[in-house]
């Protein structure tokens, strides 16, 4: 054998004896559950024996992979079995014999850091948000290997909020299939799509966005508004949309509905605030050729104006209706964008990148 031969070899028997565990979260399950079911899939390829760790209540079972074990904790639901839930948990992972833990969630970084003490097997952490001085992770300095992120702006601010752990920050970007084509302006003879997901809170740039789409329809563009979110459980952003006239263009599409069709039917995807955490739903947007209208700021590594995407001031009403605009009356430079996006995920953000990437840092540690 040659020595690249030799080396595969080596990686391929590395992979075998690899046993994670991954400790996930009902947050990493409703907003990275497309990545974490490609992440399960792909060690399963590589046959690697996988355990999740998730709360009861936690629908984990439509991502896991028929050769992964699923550990619900608390396995006694009540307060005061803290205790006795800890204990059976480790017993549980203790025959399974791990050789690292993974806590894809940051509420979950306490209780990755214990196991790990516990089993006396290193961990790995991922974070996909920006971190703020006074709200800091608890980290063990000598059980916590690696920590993985989804970006650079990630990676520098990890960096700068826990500098002792600057060396031991390592990006790996989330991978997605790309769709053959760009979907956007596709069929002419269907009516245009805006697709927009609502936040947890509600964000004044919203107005704005809101108040741009007015002066489409003003306009005579036709179009439906499409968002994913609790438009139903939203007095506030229900009660604005009936003020400026927009409820007759509006589609509410629940959170649990599968994202990757309700993008995949969309023309203009939008994000219309800056935001602090590495967005799923703007990836695969991308990925199903989706043109993309957002802000820069925060972790923005995949807007690129005028390349993979059109920007805006989100403070800017008027500036934003004219990038819409824009991408309404230009339908091959939108496609041309939606395309540049594709070809940028299927160069920097592939799944078989992800995975491998993943399993070498679970070897390495």
């Amino acid at each position: 054998m040659n020595n690249e031969q030799l080396e595969y070899v080596e990686q391929q028997k590395r992979a075998k004896e690899v046993r994670p565990v991954l400790i996930v979260s009902n947050d990493t399950v409703s907003e990275y559950g497309i990545p974490l079911r490609h992440l399960l899939a792909g060690l399963a390829d590589e046959s690697v024996s996988v355990v999740v760790v998730c709360p009861p209540n936690c629908d984990v079972e439509p991502l896991v992979t028929p050769g992964s074990e699923v550990i619900r904790h608390p396995a006694i639901d009540v307060v005061f079995m803290a205790r006795r839930n800890r204990r059976i948990l480790i017993e549980q992972l203790l025959r399974f014999k791990p050789t690292v833990l993974h806590c894809l969630s940051h509420g979950k970084a306490l209780l990755a850091r214990n196991l790990a003490k516990q089993l006396a097997v290193p961990y790995v952490l991922s974070i996909n948000k920006l971190q703020k001085r006074f709200s800091r992770l608890s980290i063990s300095a000598k059980r916590c290997a690696k920590i993985i992120v989804a970006s650079e702006s990630i990676a520098s601010n990890v960096a700068e909020v826990y500098p002792r752990f600057a060396s031991r920050v390592e990006k790996i970007n989330v991978g997605t299939f790309a769709a053959e084509s760009a979907n956007c302006f596709s069929d002419l003879s269907r009516m245009a799509s805006i697709v927009v997901s609502t936040p947890a809170k509600y964000e004044p740039s919203f107005d704005n966005l809101f108040g741009a789409v007015r002066h489409l329809a003003i306009d005579g563009y036709e179009f439906m508004l499409v968002i994913i979110g609790g438009l139903h459980g939203d007095k506030q952003l229900r009660s604005r949309l009936r003020t400026l006239g927009l409820l007759n263009h509006v589609i509410n599409v629940p959170p649990q509905v599968p994202w990757r069709s309700v993008l995949a039917a969309g023309d203009i995807f939008v994000q219309p605030f800056t935001s602090d955490a590495f967005n799923p739903l703007l990836l695969e947007a991308m990925s199903v050729g989706a043109v993309v209208a957002g802000c820069k700021g925060g972790v923005d590594d995949l807007l690129i104006d005028g390349q993979t995407c059109v920007l805006f001031d989100p403070d800017d009403e008027l500036n934003i209706y004219g990038r819409l605009k824009q991408l309404f009356d230009r339908h091959e430079q939108a496609r041309q964008l939606a395309g540049n996006a594709q070809e940028n995920l299927r160069e920097n953000y592939q799944v078989s990148t992800m995975v491998s990437e993943t399993l070498r840092v679970y070897s390495e540690v």
